[in-house]
């Protein structure tokens, strides 16, 4: 079998000797956005908490729990991202980031648990319509409810999941056909996160950048995933720009804990 084409797989469009694939809630945001209407407008912050640790210690899978979370939210689809749009920042290394890898030939993948519509309308706020165009973003979508006209109507909208596994979204599945490219064309692979949507994704590239104090760190710990820690994209910025020069491989990247 021949390689992937770029159209099979979008980032390779550009030849890039890098990829950076991120998630996009409490990544490139400071806060997460889908926590944020499920504990101001749906169901509150307790409930929400305990899904999170059942899904992290394995007793419920991420698909089940987080529909349950948005289920609980009846205000309309344009009211929550109104809402979001006020309330949720970008991290404040990203910009810089953002702009260094363009420059550096580095595509920037976000793969997200959360909803296309509410990713996209929260980055033209943040970055501007044009840059948030130029990003790839692979992510749930959303749909009109049964029995409702609109997503914008009181309990009008639910998510649609990408795909049928227990994450709803599988990210792995987007990174492992990078992953298996022949050696010779093979990009080197980073992934950033920092929760239980990106279990799936933690094993899959050759540098894991775990938020530091979140979830992702703890299982990447309890399942030896190597992985180093950042506080904010200030910090990724530094150790890729590092690997970029050759001034650091990935291996002695993955310091773990810091």
């Amino acid at each position: 079998m021949g390689s992937a084409s770029p159209t099979e797989l979008p980032a390779l469009k550009t030849n890039p000797k890098f990829i950076f694939f991120t998630d996009f809630d409490g990544t490139i945001t400071e806060q997460d956005s889908n926590d944020y209407i499920t504990d101001n407008l749906g169901f509150g912050q307790a409930p929400r908490r305990k899904l999170n640790e059942d899904v992290l210690y394995g007793r419920a899978d991420f698909r089940d729990a987080f529909r349950e979370m948005l289920d609980s939210i009846t205000a309309p689809l344009d009211q929550c991202i109104e809402v979001l749009k006020k309330n949720i920042t970008l991290d404040p290394g990203f910009k810089a980031f953002f702009a260094w890898a363009k420059e550096n030939n580095m595509p920037i993948v976000i793969l997200s648990g959360g909803m296309e519509p509410v990713i996209r309308a929260l980055l033209a706020h943040m970055l501007g319509p044009e840059e948030a165009d130029t990003l790839q973003i692979v992510s749930n979508h959303v749909a009109t409810r049964e029995g409702k006209k609109d997503v914008n109507e009181v309990g009008g909208w639910q998510i649609v999941y990408r795909d049928e596994s227990g994450f709803g979204h599988d990210k792995s599945r987007e990174i492992r056909p990078y992953a298996n490219l022949p050696a010779d064309e093979r990009p080197v692979l980073f992934y950033a996160g920092d929760g239980v949507s990106d279990l799936s994704a933690a094993k899959e590239t050759d540098l894991l950048f775990a938020k530091a104090g979140r979830d992702l760190i703890r299982y990447c710990e309890n399942e030896s995933v190597p992985f180093t820690t950042f506080n904010d994209f200030s910090d990724i910025h530094a150790t890729v720009k590092d690997i970029v020069e050759g001034k650091l491989n990935v291996k002695e990247a993955a310091v773990g804990r810091k």
